[in-house]
């Protein structure tokens, strides 16, 4: 059984499946979450054949019952709980005066309630963890988008500018418990998410997940004693509010 373990949400790809690597690198046990089992399976087994210890739960992040079941499951097979990736998202784009109320409701419910239910759900495990080493971890995956409103990205944007703002409270309520809340803030990184922009920006010109997981290293080595509350990811060239 691994010392320290881990739960990442939107782990089958991209940027999940990145800071998932970098946690067990670290000797995190894992469990990791997606909506899809075959695309999960299909992604975590480079991680199994290199020894890593892991747990797949597929979950369907809409849906509180899977949000509940997964960290139930969690907490059933490592009883533990020091780092928690809230990194499931979606993303829809629509002008304002097209926006469906369907995509409207999903992007709410992956990329914002999802968190928050999973934030509760993981929050006892968490303190205890910060109680016995001062350092439990949240990282919530927000977006640039978040940090100014972008065109056509108007509802996603929203939820992700609700993200960064759920870190700072949970911060602020957390402070003392020896937990680290941190918002990841990138712009277009190279994943299938962002496929819809390739046309327009090269994927060899974005972000690359491996990015990402080189701030969780950087988190994961800083001292009980720094909050980084805030990383925000800008392309190279670009100016602080491109996504």
């Amino acid at each position: 059984m691994a010392e320290r373990a881990a739960l990442v949400t939107g782990a089958s790809g991209g940027i999940g499946l990145a800071i998932a690597r970098v946690l067990g690198e670290e000797g995190y046990g894992l469990t990791l979450s997606a909506r899809r089992p075959e695309k999960l399976e299909g992604a975590v087994q480079a991680l199994r054949d290199e020894g890593f210890d892991v747990q797949t739960v597929p979950a369907n992040m809409a849906e509180e019952e899977d949000v509940v079941g997964l960290f139930a499951a969690h907490r059933e097979r490592f009883g533990r709980l020091d780092a928690l990736a809230n990194n499931a998202g979606v993303g829809i784009g629509a002008p304002l005066g097209e926006i469906q109320t369907k995509f409207l409701d999903m992007q709410l419910a992956v990329n914002l309630r999802a968190l928050i239910v999973g934030t509760r759900e993981g929050l006892p495990l968490l303190r205890e963890a910060g109680a016995e080493h001062g350092k439990a971890l949240i990282l919530n995956t927000a977006s640039i988008a978040g940090k100014g409103g972008q065109g056509f990205l108007s509802v996603y944007g929203a939820t992700k500018a609700a993200v960064i703002n759920f870190t700072q409270a949970t911060a602020r309520e957390t402070a003392g418990a020896g937990i680290q809340c941190t918002a990841l803030a990138p712009g277009f990184v190279d994943t299938a998410m962002t496929d819809f922009v390739k046309g327009e920006v090269p994927a060899e010109k974005m972000i690359q997940p491996s990015d990402i997981g080189a701030a969780v290293r950087f988190l994961l080595q800083t001292s009980p004693n720094c909050l980084i509350p805030e990383i925000v990811f800008n392309r190279a060239g670009e100016g602080p509010d491109a996504p």
